[in-house]
């Protein structure tokens, strides 16, 4: 056997969250180590459920954004670190569980993602034509458990929901296939299925308004450059008090969003003035309305399908408090989609808190707890939280960053607490985990695997003049890792 003096950390999830913890670990780990007592080497071991890292990177954004692929390629760099060893299609509770991380790992990461919707909550939520946005970004996606095939035979559709994700539910809803598939690397499926794509009108509901939305800025930009799309918008919904814009104004993003729906608000005009052209003057064939201060209220039904949608219009004052008006308007949809929030996952062993929506964790420091909260919660040792797993699913990709630094900090501190400079792990061996998964069956993708994978990819995207077009089924992707 051989015996290491690193210290052995196991992070769950290969997603940002897990990928910038293990970095920001091996950083802050050369630099305060030897003042800690904990010595400035370490190996990390990264585990990740699917066949492919990069978790909300590859399978939670749209794939028209044009920042990810450079955030996808940060992250690659990252693990192209002979430190850091990648376990992907390897289960945490499943394949492996808690017990056995803690005998071999001196502390454990929980960097777990969110794959629910939180539920509508409506009446007629459950009708046929109400979609989750979970299920629907993970169809667009090819997430490897997905969805295959979507339906796209609605011509009026609403979203309802105030951040990014509807945002970009919304977006590909309206989007051009041709367009699309030239800019980024959807699989011939998610192509089919939105070249049929039937909608011509689509509605976007935001409870709150125009200062409360949580759009960013380059969701917004993004929306403006639809081509043969008209935005429409209600002039009333800009009509802000003083109030409401010095409350605004406080805030950096808040403002430049708030800038940039007035910028929409002109486009809108102009559109409309041009005789209902998209943002390059050309005729629009789909028309997308921005509805704010406007909350649905119930889905409308006939035959078990939907057929419409009730919305009540609110008011919001300045501190964001919003207030209903008793005023109701119906609009003819035969789709609803819900992005109005996660759930992120819970893991095997580990205390929830449901009315937070993430893994118990001390005071939001990252510190796993016993129990959610009250007198009875005690921090249990060596294991932890990041990302959405500590925080629930509010945040940027970029949060992910300083929650990392945060928990990172703490996790240094409580290892150099602990005897023998932290090396608490009884079973030390490296190669202790890979036979403890070859004794199950279980054949982990490695980061050479994935590089493996990733070229394929790049390979059929150069046939057709594109920079990657993504592997959807896991099997293939075993196949090609294991090649």
């Amino acid at each position: 056997m051989t015996e290491t003096q690193e210290l052995r950390i196991a992070v769950i999830g290969a997603g940002p969250a897990g990928v910038y913890s293990s970095d920001i670990f091996l950083r802050q780990l050369k630099k305060l180590g030897e003042e800690l007592g904990l010595g400035t080497k370490a190996r990390i071991d990264l585990f990740e459920k699917l066949p492919v890292p990069f978790g909300l990177v590859r399978y939670g954004v749209a794939p028209d954004h044009p920042s990810i692929k450079f955030i996808a390629s940060a992250l690659e760099k990252t693990l192209d670190n002979p430190d850091i060893h990648l376990y992907c299609d390897v289960e945490f509770g499943k394949d492996v569980t808690l017990d056995e991380l803690l005998e071999r790992y001196d502390a454990v990461l929980f960097a777990t993602g969110a794959v629910e919707d939180k539920p509508l909550g409506l009446p007629g939520a459950d009708l046929d034509g109400v979609h989750g946005a979970a299920k629907f970004v993970e169809w667009y996606d090819g997430y490897p458990t997905g969805a295959r095939e979507w339906p796209l035979d609605a011509e009026e559709v609403a979203v309802i929901g105030g951040g990014n994700v509807a945002m970009d539910v919304a977006r590909e809803l309206m989007r051009n296939a041709d367009d699309l598939k030239a800019k980024t690397d959807i699989p011939d499926n998610v192509y089919e299925g939105i070249k049929a794509n039937k909608a011509k009108t689509l509605h976007l509901f935001i409870r709150r308004g125009v200062a409360q939305a949580k759009f960013s800025v380059q969701e917004l930009r993004e929306m403006e450059k639809l081509p043969g799309v008209q935005l429409i918008i209600n002039e009333d919904d800009f009509d802000l008090d003083d109030d409401t814009i010095e409350e605004a104004g406080k805030d950096k993003l808040t403002r430049q969003m708030v800038e940039e729906l007035f910028t929409i608000r002109e486009m809108a005009e102009d559109m409309e003035d041009d005789g209902d052209t998209d943002f390059e003057g050309n005729p629009a064939d789909r028309k997308y309305y921005i509805h704010f201060n406007s909350a649905p209220v119930e889905v409308l039904g006939k035959d078990g399908k939907v057929v419409g949608i009730r919305v009540e219009k609110t008011e919001t004052s300045a501190d964001g408090k919003m207030t209903r008006t008793g005023e109701f308007e119906e609009y003819p949809v035969q789709a609803v989609y819900h992005a109005i929030g996660y759930k992120p996952a819970s893991a095997p062993g580990i205390a929830y808190d449901d009315r937070r929506a993430h893994l118990a964790n001390a005071n939001g420091d990252g510190r796993i707890t016993t129990e959610a909260s009250g007198e009875g919660a005690q921090v249990r040792e060596r294991l932890y939280a990041t990302g959405w797993a500590k925080r629930g699913p509010v945040g940027l990709i970029g949060s992910t960053k300083s929650d990392a630094l945060l928990i990172v900090t703490n996790m240094l501190e409580d290892l150099s607490k602990a005897a023998e400079g932290g090396r608490v792990a009884v079973d030390r061996d490296p190669e202790s985990i890979d036979r403890l998964l070859a004794s199950r069956g279980v054949k982990p993708i490695d980061f050479a695997g994935w590089k493996k994978v990733d070229a394929y990819e790049r390979a059929e995207g150069a046939k057709e003049g594109r920079e990657h077009k993504k592997v959807i089924d896991p099997e293939q992707m075993r196949a090609l890792a294991h090649a």
